[in-house]
């Protein structure tokens, strides 16, 4: 990777500002003075300062994000507030891996690791999604037969999804699908006549949304949480 942009991803700034950085001799690779803005470097190896304080860079980036309603999965929005709105970290190529209506909360993976986001998210891949339900009426042995079969809708038929209750009295459920199409646990509950009144992701492959992470609230993802997800990603 050149220098100059490791260091603009680092947060130091523009390319043309951390071009003046090292203009004015202020970087140094291995106790070198580095001027060249294409100088090659490597962040797993070499020692980097900027005005002699060691630059921590890490390439990818892994959190996992508690996602609060009213927030959009996206970069960029006209309308709403985005997911990356909530993430401070000077990586500037950050992504949402999948994504949850504007009024759903709950288990959101922020990444720049494309590799990471196509296999967890292409159609091909079935991961798992575990959401809390809230619903509108009692569901019935009938309705977790129905989901278990894999619901007819207007314009897809679903794969078969596990449909659990939690609590009688609250309306409260688990239900794992294999897929991610649009609105399709919404979809879903109303094909059963049950609308759903609140709806949050708890669980995505074999990662589950920390219990102590608090709506609105992101950590980074630990190596055996990274591993877990995509054994073959190395961290």
């Amino acid at each position: 990777m050149r220098i100059d942009k490791l260091l603009a991803h680092a947060g130091y700034g523009t390319r043309k500002e951390v071009k003046k950085l090292l203009k004015d001799k202020r970087v140094t690779v291995n106790g070198e003075v580095i001027k060249q803005d294409r100088f090659p470097v490597d962040p797993a190896t070499d020692y980097i300062t900027v005005d002699e304080e060691a630059v921590n860079y890490q390439e990818k980036v892994y959190f996992m994000l508690n996602k609060p309603q009213g927030y959009v999965s996206a970069t960029i929005d006209n309308v709403y507030p985005t997911v990356i709105d909530l993430i401070d970290d000077v990586h500037t190529d950050l992504f949402p891996i999948g994504r949850l209506d504007v009024d759903t909360e709950g288990l959101l993976i922020i990444s720049n690791d494309g590799a990471l986001g196509h296999q967890l998210t292409s159609p091909k891949s079935h991961c798992p999604k575990t959401y809390e339900v809230i619903c509108d009426g009692d569901v019935t042995k009938e309705d977790i037969a129905l989901f278990a079969s894999g619901m007819s809708l207007d314009d897809m038929t679903c794969l078969p999804a596990t449909l659990e209750v939690i609590d009688v009295q609250k309306h409260l459920c688990h239900v794992t699908i294999m897929e991610g199409k649009f609105h399709q646990v919404k979809r879903m509950f109303l094909k059963i006549g049950k609308p759903v009144l609140f709806l949050k992701r708890i669980k995505m492959g074999s990662l589950t949304l920390d219990p102590n992470l608090e709506v609105g609230s992101y950590r980074p993802l630990t190596a055996e949480e990274i591993h877990s997800l995509a054994p073959k990603t190395m961290v």
